[in-house]
């Protein structure tokens, strides 16, 4: 299966066209692996449960974190309120949320949340209550902090331009002291103390796309000489300690994930051997699974693009490392999150810009697919009988 699938030129349902009981037989294996036995038909690998901890997902898909640069001092809004919550009754398993900074000076723009307030956790709490209420999805915080990426615009006012009033200092891994690393540290742990009073299910440490924890695993940034810098080993000191105090500070029953640049598409930068021993450092200190993405740490970075291009990091960590992972990038349609999921390269897809365009992403796979078992809001259920007739129509014409 995964040798057919893998260049996608061969897909999940071309390939039932060509041998729908070869498919079927695929798929049958695959929900009896994921706990999903003993329905006729097996649901498709996308519709299948995870569990991580006592933390168990409805699906595979995964809305991913987006900046939004929308909040106000650090406080998620209404907007916010409506962006996460649509997006959760759309029918993901998992929705994370975009990167939430852990002090005021972690901020990449004066739109960015935080959680570093009281105020701020109770506009989280908001949130979480709404998506916990009314749909079947888990909500994850994703913290993090700019470090050297920080105080500038808005993207629509300029693309990493640097404010023109109003700037803060910001931090970068070569030039901090042992006292701001200390300062940092704590910041995430009271960070996640309060995600855990807002009510999140899960918290992803971001130590990927140049900011501060992932500038000091990239050497493209971290020039330390002391037991922070130089090998890799020692680049991932100060981030496993931060995820360390964070996981010791988060409940036992509940999952931390990481994400990192597996590559930084740069000559002399993190290479995909390098991602893997990255993975593994942060598994060997709690981390559940690992959320691969890759570069954005340099601007002479040279990515090569394509559908898909970032699930071969994935597949290379999940399985050569034998940790789990989500893959991200450029995935667009439910044929590719179930090729990735069956052919083992990931454990869950998130999809970023597919859900700006569609919040109901996953229910309108669902109906395409034919997967009635998907829950949908009961408000939304004449629009599900709708879509499905219409749909059926579609299919009885071509």
């Amino acid at each position: 299966y995964s040798l057919l699938t893998r260049s996608q030129r061969v897909s999940h349902e071309n390939l039932r066209l060509r041998d729908a009981a070869y498919l079927g037989g695929v798929e049958r294996w695959f929900a009896a692996g994921a706990a999903a036995p003993g329905t006729d038909p097996p649901p498709p690998p996308m519709f299948t449960p995870f569990s991580l901890r006592a933390m168990t997902l409805v699906n595979r898909v995964v809305v991913a974190p987006m900046d939004m640069y929308s909040a106000e001092d650090g406080t998620p809004t209404d907007f916010h309120l409506v962006h996460l919550g649509t997006r959760a009754l759309g029918g993901p398993g998992l929705v994370i949320t975009e990167m939430t900074c852990v002090t005021p000076e972690g901020r990449i723009t004066p739109g960015c949340t935080g959680i570093y307030t009281a105020g701020h956790t109770a506009a989280w709490r908001r949130i979480v209550d709404f998506v916990h209420a009314n749909s079947d999805a888990k909500i994850c915080l994703q913290l993090g902090h700019a470090g050297a990426k920080g105080s500038t615009k808005v993207p629509w006012e300029g693309t990493d331009v640097p404010l023109d009033q109003d700037n803060w200092d910001v931090l970068a891994p070569s030039t901090m002291s042992r006292a701001d690393l200390a300062t940092v540290r704590d910041a995430f742990v009271a960070a996640a103390r309060r995600g855990l009073e807002a009510g999140f299910d899960m918290i992803e440490l971001h130590c990927a796309h140049g900011y501060l924890l992932s500038g000091f695993i990239t050497p493209l940034s971290n020039r330390r000489d002391d037991e922070y810098g130089g090998a890799l080993e020692n680049r991932l000191r100060f981030p496993c300690e931060v995820f360390a105090a964070v996981r010791a500070a988060w409940p036992a029953d509940r999952p931390i994930s990481v994400r990192i640049s597996a590559t930084d598409w740069v000559d002399g930068g993190v290479t995909a051997d390098d991602g893997v021993a990255i993975a593994r450092a942060f598994a060997s200190h709690g981390a559940d699974i690992i959320h691969v993405s890759t570069g954005q740490t340099s601007a002479d970075a040279k990515p090569v693009y394509g559908r898909m291009y970032q699930t071969p990091f994935s597949d290379k960590i999940r399985n050569e490392a034998g940790i789990p992972t989500i893959a991200v990038g450029a995935i667009t349609e439910a044929d590719q999150v179930n090729a990735i999921i069956a052919a083992g390269r990931a454990d869950l897809c998130a999809l970023a810009r597919p859900h700006l365009v569609d919040p109901f992403w996953t229910l309108h796979a669902a109906a395409e697919l034919g997967y009635a078992r998907q829950r949908w809001p009961p408000q939304y259920l004449t629009g599900k009988r709708q879509l499905e007739r219409t749909l059926e129509r579609k299919a009885a014409t071509s």
